[in-house]
């Protein structure tokens, strides 16, 4: 995964550069916009959230990534005044929100069902929040034909939902959600009852209306995919916690742990020992790989120190022929399976110590012909860099 993902939507604003470099996050003078002190959040004896902290900037699109029942959805809906903390408080701006009703919040909440008014069209659906607080009409019309025209349902205008495409539901609930101009937009997995195809595009246009208005915006979804696309960072959860915050890039490329590394994206992992250490590289003794890797910078871990060595998929590369004698991170195996995927084929190859690995390598040609195929005697090499010592 390419660090333009970590910068969340670089390329659409036409200011790349500057928006790879926006990192308020590192800024000991930027001042949080949500700032989430100790909170915990009980439901009788089970906890669903466990003593979290964290700092949300303006302008983010923040990612609360996880599996199922990990806490992320009650974090969100604590955020938003539905659930209210057991320990610990949530600011917004520096105020305190304890004690805030959702209604009185500066902040929406856009719903997986969508939750439209059946009997109402586009155009009543999304001022109907806007009537409710009294706005003038003629605010209200603005506004409505302003984001109407942002999430491009000009032509929908007057449809009722059951006319609509489950993209263009989906867009009228945004739209919704962003007519009353809230100060952070949360989003729970507002993508899941999308086909694929759609919503990749979704995705997109998520990321251009994020941009263009503004507004912090708070995502929970289980699709590490989806959250790499679109998050300027993300909030790894297990059981409760957050175990790694770091931008798209930085979590897959630097995870924290053998659950992050497993969690995003496919990996690779070899268990073995730090068996000497040359300048800032580990040599690492593993019998899973039946070879002594050497890692990329790693910290001072004593020798001895068990160890486990990420290697991504990608990042190895598979060949009939032997590299040259004393080539270090070379091992051999056989060729188990093959995937087509039209643009990348996938290799699993079982090592001469019984450990399976997984290979991906990208169809730089059109062939007839696999140059690899199954059974065959095969060598992995990889450059140091690629191995990531992890500790837990």
């Amino acid at each position: 995964m390419s660090d333009a993902g970590a910068a969340g939507s670089v390329a659409r604003s036409g200011s790349s550069a500057a928006r790879q470099r926006w990192a308020p996050w590192n800024d000991p003078n930027e001042k949080p916009h949500v700032q989430i002190a100790g909170v915990t959040k009980r439901f009788g004896d089970f906890v669903a959230v466990d003593n979290v902290s964290l700092d949300i900037f303006k302008r983010e699109f923040f990612s609360l990534l996880g599996p199922s029942g990990c806490g992320k959805t009650t974090l969100l809906r604590m955020l938003a005044g539905f659930e209210i903390p057991s320990d610990g408080k949530i600011l917004l701006e520096g105020e305190d929100m304890s004690g805030v009703p959702p209604y009185e919040r500066p902040v929406n909440m856009m719903f997986q069902s969508y939750a439209l008014f059946p009997h109402m069209n586009v155009e009543k659906n999304i001022a109907f929040g806007l009537k409710q607080d009294g706005v003038p009409k003629a605010e209200i019309d603005r506004r409505v034909a302003e984001v109407i025209d942002m999430v491009q349902l000009n032509a929908f205008a007057r449809r009722k939902p059951h006319q609509l495409s489950g993209g263009q539901r989906q867009r009228v609930a945004l739209a919704r959600s962003l007519v009353k101009k809230p100060k952070m937009l949360l989003l729970d997995e507002p993508l899941g009852a999308l086909d694929k195809n759609l919503r990749t595009q979704t995705q997109f246009e998520l990321m251009n209306i994020q941009e263009e208005t503004g507004i912090t915006f708070v995502i929970v979804t289980h699709d590490q995919e989806e959250a790499m696309t679109v998050s300027s960072r993300i909030a790894v959860m297990d059981h409760g916690r957050i175990v790694q915050v770091s931008t798209p890039g930085e979590l897959y490329e630097y995870p924290n742990s053998r659950y992050v590394a497993e969690f995003i994206g496919e990996v690779n992992v070899l268990e073995g020992r730090v068996a000497a250490r040359e300048g800032d590289h580990l040599l690492v003794q593993s019998p899973e790989a039946g070879c002594e890797i050497e890692t990329g910078p790693s910290g001072d871990e004593p020798q001895g120190r068990q160890v486990w060595i990420a290697l991504r998929p990608e990042k190895l590369m598979i060949s009939k022929e032997a590299p040259p004698p004393g080539t270090r991170n070379c091992v051999t195996g056989e060729v188990w399976d093959i995937g087509y995927l039209g643009n990348m084929s996938i290799y699993h190859v079982k090592l001469d110590s019984g450990k399976m690995v997984t290979v991906t390598q990208a169809n730089m040609a059109r062939l007839i012909e696999r140059p690899i195929t199954w059974e065959e005697r095969v060598y992995l090499t990889w450059a140091p860099n690629a191995a990531v010592v992890l500790l837990n």
